[in-house]
């Protein structure tokens, strides 16, 4: 698998200011709770009564709403799920993909420790709540006509 870029969460930031789309893939619940100021929500996976369950639609959603050649930040909430999804998107032949290392919330070791601040730790710009625009029903719906 093709090495997959890693930014800092100041450095995704600055992507964004130069035209790089942020997708935010934690759940819609953890999207509408707070999220990077202008990012878009496509879940990589869905939060069900046990757990959590991939999103089958993941890659062809970010494929319809953004395409292949879009220059895209992933991140998540400490940065395991937006690894995964940008391999994913790799794999499926995107060619402009980094990953937000450290998410939302930010990474931590094994003791919990903060390794690295996350978005909203770093007190980057923020939003909250719904948006027809930015979150994933809007995308889904946008990307299914």
């Amino acid at each position: 698998m093709t090495d997959i870029k890693r930014v800092s969460p100041q450095e995704a930031l600055d992507l964004t200011k130069q035209g790089w789309t942020y997708v935010d893939v934690r759940s819609e619940p953890e999207f509408e709770a707070g999220r990077p100021a202008g990012s878009f929500n496509v879940p990589v996976s869905h939060m069900a009564a046990g757990g959590m369950t991939p999103n089958a639609d993941f890659v062809a959603v970010v494929e319809k709403a953004f395409g292949k050649d879009a220059k895209i930040v992933v991140g998540c909430k400490a940065g395991g799920r937006s690894l995964r999804a940008a391999q994913m998107l790799v794999a499926a032949g995107f060619t402009n993909v980094i990953d937000q290392r450290a998410g939302w919330d930010g990474a931590r070791d094994a003791f919990g420790r903060m390794g690295e601040a996350g978005w909203s730790p770093a007190g980057l710009p923020s939003e909250k709540g719904a948006s027809a625009e930015h979150d994933y029903a809007g995308i889904k719906a946008k990307a299914s006509k």
